[in-house]
């Protein structure tokens, strides 16, 4: 069963990231290709785990890798739009994270697309997974509802 309500709402989400359509996102059909809802999502997860759980992406001794995602598009989105990327932290494992998340675009209360992403931390070296970090423990913690 989905950790990503159906019809989500905004107040379901404690992280939220801003990005705005770019021309070349949209596709013949006049709207944004499904495949960049996914980099506006793992954008959202980058920044997350760059800020709030003070992950060094280039240094840091683990990283997160994702493991598995999904997108439900619930309502087309087209340039020019600016969008919000809400995430929930809905699940902390030994090593690994579930995200829920939610696209809307500015000043609608519906959401456009949901997703669900799993990351899994592994060490940078040997690529096998590890305990996550204290500081992205902490930060998770803070931003599951």
């Amino acid at each position: 069963m989905s950790d990503t309500p159906n019809n989500p709402s905004r107040e379901d989400f404690p992280f939220w990231y801003h990005v705005a359509t770019r021309w070349n996102d949209n596709d013949q059909l006049g709207h944004v290709n499904n495949v960049v809802y996914y980099s506006y999502f793992e954008a959202c997860i980058v920044n997350f785990v760059q800020i709030k759980c003070e992950n060094d992406w280039m240094k840091s001794p683990s990283i997160p890798y994702a493991a598995e995602s999904n997108c439900k598009f619930l309502r087309p989105v087209a340039f020019p739009s600016q969008l919000n990327v809400g995430l929930n932290v809905t699940h902390i494992g030994r090593s690994s994270v579930k995200y829920s998340l939610a696209l809307f675009v500015e000043g609608e209360s519906e959401a456009s697309a949901t997703s669900e992403w799993v990351h899994v931390w592994v060490d940078r070296n040997e690529e096998r997974p590890v305990p996550i970090p204290d500081k992205a423990k902490n930060a998770y913690t803070r931003h599951m509802k």
